[in-house]
């Protein structure tokens, strides 16, 4: 099994190009699955599986209670690793191939309103080491859009400030995005004056810990969630809400919705164009308790 696990996790980083956080996740999944054929059925390959068993694991998650949404990303690695034995021809039947899966409904992504951003960007104290660093995290994930697993990979080269931009890479993927006003004065005042104030040996990383290593993203979503408390916000918000926030508000303020799809990294349209969505909906609800004869 390994062997056809080592050939299959190449394939998603060299053909098709997924990011690192992306195959960790894929290679996590079929590892459990591994387990449980092994454990299970005595499988001692994947090229032994039948639709049988892939259905009895599909039960054993169901039974654990686990999450429907995890559930079907569990399936969809499954799936893509049989897709991809068949392509090799490592197998002639895929146990996956009459395997359907209902779609999830989509939940709508909480978005802060312009109010609810500010009061967010303005509860870091901007006089200390840490309040400089989390208000220039914060402006930079509003300001950009981009994810949090690459606002954690973002390294000191990566941005220009004369410029005012930044430079993302996820996966083979790189993108420059724009940044604002607001965001590159966090930015300049955190690098010039408090970053040295982390730095406990040679460390190219951005954002830095108490440790002067790099940022986790769980520790970026302590933060985060310090700082919605302190500032009242109710909602449940975690730190991908800045770039939903971030391309509702673009949409909202007349943005060309293939500008916002190049800035958030989306490959296809169709998940940009959710914002379009939201932002229509939004207006009607206001027009409906605005509007003296709605």
């Amino acid at each position: 099994m390994n062997e056809i696990m080592l050939a299959y996790q190449t394939h998603l980083m060299k053909e098709k190009q997924l990011a690192e956080n992306s195959v960790a996740s894929y290679v996590r999944d079929i590892r459990k699955f591994q387990h449980y054929i092994g454990d299970v059925h005595k499988k001692e390959t994947f090229l032994d599986v039948n639709k049988t068993h892939v259905m009895s694991y599909v039960m054993h998650l169901q039974e654990s209670g686990m999450a429907r949404t995890t559930i079907l990303r569990n399936v969809a690695s499954i799936r893509s690793l049989f897709n991809f034995c068949e392509k090799k021809r490592m197998i002639d039947n895929n146990p996956t191939d009459s395997i359907h899966t209902p779609p999830v409904e989509k939940k709508t992504p909480v978005i802060l309103s312009f109010e609810e951003v500010e009061q967010l960007l303005n509860q870091p104290d901007g006089k200390t080491a840490n309040g400089a660093r989390d208000i220039a995290m914060l402006e930079l994930l509003y300001a950009t859009g981009i994810r949090v697993s690459e606002l954690m990979a973002l390294n000191l080269d990566d941005i220009d400030l004369k410029l005012g931009s930044l430079k993302c890479s996820s996966g083979s993927k790189v993108r420059v995005i724009p940044i604002g006003k607001m965001a590159k004065d966090a930015l300049n005042k955190y690098v010039e004056t408090y970053r040295e104030q982390f730095i406990k040996g040679e460390n190219d990383a951005l954002f830095l810990n108490y440790y002067g290593e790099r940022l986790s993203r769980q520790g970026f979503w302590k933060i985060v969630k310090t700082h919605c408390k302190n500032a009242g916000l109710t909602r449940s918000v975690t730190p991908h809400t800045l770039r939903h926030s971030f391309a509702s508000h673009l949409i909202q303020n007349g943005a060309d919705i293939k500008s916002v799809q190049e800035l958030l990294g989306h490959s296809d349209i169709s998940t940009t164009q959710m914002y379009v969505a939201i932002n229509k909906k939004k207006v009607n609800e206001d027009y409906l308790k605005a509007h003296p004869r709605a």
